[in-house]
């Protein structure tokens, strides 16, 4: 009976760290949005696709929480179900995710403290590798220990947007983007530490997660200076302002408030 008992108590406590996890996460974006609006750095008049991918993502982190909160507490009939709902609405965020990035380069409002054409590639190549990550998840969702890591992998690319709203970005230039990585890469580096103080080996979900994740690093600081990147960004910008905007120029902080989102629907 100890025996049985051993395992069983070592997934209730691996299962307890996801879920405790996911609130820190949770937090955190929820911490970021709620400074930007109450700093008036965010505005309500941005256009509807910006308050669509808003909804979005912040669904995605309800629902991270939520899955968690099922296996936690053995609910997996209810995860399971969920667990579709969340592939698809992982679609979303990809299309949304990219949309919203292409409408601020091409209207030449690329966060200030990064190169209009790094925001321009790393935005997407992030959600795009989430994506991945997760569906790699969802496809090993029978192998509990490598699914959830993928999962918490994926779900710890979403928290650079919220850390570029904690970081103080402007001071960090020319390095905002690597603080950022830098943060971010924090939480997996806790699931490692977890993991070895729990049963003294690394689980190679982890390593997978972190390989791919520095691997999308090192596009993003190696892809803006080519001529692929010059010419992917002449083409997502011809015929709107954001042609004007040099891509390797950081553009300078706007004249009011730093607002996210600006502009109207029109």
């Amino acid at each position: 009976m100890a025996t049985l008992a051993a395992p069983a108590s070592g997934m209730a406590r691996e299962s307890r760290f996801f879920l405790v996890m996911a609130f820190v996460m949770a937090g955190i974006v929820v911490a970021a949005f709620s400074l930007q609006l109450a700093m008036g750095r965010s505005s309500f008049s941005s256009p509807l696709i910006v308050h669509a991918h808003a909804v979005v993502f912040m669904g995605w982190v309800a629902l991270y929480v939520l899955q968690n909160i099922f296996a936690a507490n053995g609910a997996m009939a209810l995860h399971r179900r969920l667990g579709w709902i969340g592939a698809a609405w992982m679609v979303l965020m990809v299309v949304l995710g990219i949309a919203v990035t292409v409408l601020m380069v091409r209207r030449g409002q690329a966060p200030f403290f990064f190169l209009p054409l790094q925001f321009l590639i790393f935005n997407p190549l992030s959600i795009l590798t989430f994506a991945g990550l997760t569906t790699a998840a969802i496809a090993l969702r029978r192998q509990t220990e490598w699914h959830r890591r993928l999962h918490y992998c994926g779900m710890t690319l979403l928290l650079g947007p919220a850390f570029g709203r904690l970081l103080p970005m402007p001071l960090l230039i020319p390095y905002a983007h690597e603080a950022v990585f830098g943060a971010v890469m924090l939480f997996p580096l806790i699931g490692i530490l977890a993991d070895l103080r729990r049963t003294g080996r690394v689980h190679p979900a982890w390593l997978w997660g972190i390989g791919t994740i520095v691997g999308l690093q090192l596009v993003i600081e190696t892809l803006p200076y080519s001529s692929a990147g010059a010419s992917f960004y002449r083409a997502v910008t011809a015929g709107s302002p954001g042609a004007a905007v040099a891509p390797l120029d950081y553009p300078p902080p706007p004249g009011g408030p730093l607002i996210t989102g600006r502009g109207t629907s029109t």
